[in-house]
């Protein structure tokens, strides 16, 4: 289940954001708003349930 405050990562491969990681900040109707943070931006964009997947936040990337 997706909830605010969740790591999630875009699976929608046509989607500019795919296997972007963010953390949800709203979820309303389906859909939930998710914040990118990247150095020197930050960006909440708006996605369907369905093209999100939750991710283990405490994980290490790359490996």
């Amino acid at each position: 289940m997706i909830l605010p405050g969740a790591a999630v990562k875009v699976t929608n491969p046509a989607d500019t954001y795919y296997c972007f990681q963010g953390q949800v900040q709203r979820v309303s109707d389906g859909k939930a708003a998710v914040l990118f943070e990247g150095g020197n931006w930050d960006k909440l964009v708006t996605f369907r349930l369905s093209e999100l997947e939750l991710v283990d936040a405490k994980a290490g990337r790359g490996k």
